[in-house]
């Protein structure tokens, strides 16, 4: 018998898009003050709350509770839900990125702390503008050629890439 997380650990599946744009937003804001700042407790800080809503989405994340309790409601006023699984792939890849910056910094490594954060503000950034979730894209390849099997998200088999092809 397959044991299941406990539900307080469990990631929302369906989620609102816009919810998960709006935390890209706060993101990209923590991220850019990480980098000039150059603190490891500022990475500290943007790795946690990627673990957080890798653990369970937006329950325990500040950034997750505001986007889902006020900037959803009061600024977007629209729900687009889409599958789960490739959002939390999306941010397992954000806390691989803030964690790997984490150490960099912990070494005084700050430079390659801040290339690497760089990278997760270009994504992230492609997120809250353009809707584009580059690690819901990779999710969606891996599952196309076997890595992820299907069964992880059967509603996925048909959404890589997300963006519509130009006519």
């Amino acid at each position: 018998m397959a044991r299941s997380l406990p539900s307080a650990l469990t990631f929302p599946n369906p989620v609102n898009d816009y919810a998960a744009r709006s935390t890209a937003g706060l993101v990209i804001v923590l991220a850019i003050v990480t980098v000039a700042v150059n603190n490891p407790l500022l990475y500290a800080l943007l790795a946690l709350g990627f673990l957080l809503r890798v653990m369970a989405g937006p329950r325990y994340s500040p950034f997750g509770q505001l986007s889902v309790r006020v900037i959803v409601p009061k600024i977007w006023r629209k729900t687009k839900l889409v599958p789960g699984p490739p959002k939390r792939f999306a941010q397992t890849i954000g806390l691989v990125f803030s964690g790997t910056a984490l150490v960099l910094s912990l070494l005084g490594l700050g430079l390659a702390a801040q290339i690497v954060i760089g990278g997760l503000i270009i994504a992230a950034t492609l997120e809250f503008v353009f809707g584009l979730c580059l690690g819901c894209t990779a999710f969606g390849f891996l599952q196309r050629h076997g890595v992820i099997p299907e069964t992880v998200c059967e509603a996925c088999n048909n959404l890589s890439p997300r963006v519509p092809a130009a006519n």
